[in-house]
């Protein structure tokens, strides 16, 4: 999906639609709208109204279509609360779960040895979902890390 479409079904998709996400912005619903037509040659989004609209829907598909464009792939990354609750063997069985899923994905994918469209995007979603599986664990590993140092140093 192009950054452009993704920004179109993040402002038509959000909760009310577009003119309810206006008013959050504090632009006219008009405005709104036509910067999230594709074809407006007049109202384009800035990098504000993109940042503004992730947070107020968080729905942050165009950041995934700027990225996947320029040969990247963003994740999440868990909050800190999530990060430190988990247990390390807690994080590591999940990341096998995920990447386990991923590879049944692929497996599946290609037993009949052709991939599709809806295939290959299965197999992104599972392997994004592994990826961030192993942030999640070196976030919380960094929090546990600093905690016990921390508690060593006072």
């Amino acid at each position: 999906m192009s950054p452009k479409d993704a920004f179109y079904n993040t402002v038509h998709g959000a909760p009310g639609g577009h003119a309810a996400l206006a008013i959050r912005l504090g632009m006219s619903a008009a405005v709104l709208r036509n910067k999230a037509n594709v074809h407006s040659v007049t109202n384009k989004p800035t990098l504000d109204d993109v940042d503004n609209i992730i947070g107020l829907t968080g729905d942050a598909s165009v950041l995934y279509a700027l990225a996947g464009n320029h040969g990247y792939v963003c994740t999440k990354i868990a909050g800190a609360d999530a990060a430190a609750v988990a247990t390390p063997l807690a994080m590591v069985t999940r990341i096998a779960t995920r990447s386990a899923d991923a590879v049944a994905v692929v497996s599946d994918a290609l037993a009949d040895g052709r991939l599709d469209a809806r295939e290959l995007v299965a197999i992104k979603e599972h392997a994004y979902e592994a990826i961030q599986a192993l942030q999640d664990m070196v976030v919380g590993l960094e929090q546990k890390a600093r905690a016990q140092l921390e508690v060593m140093h006072g």
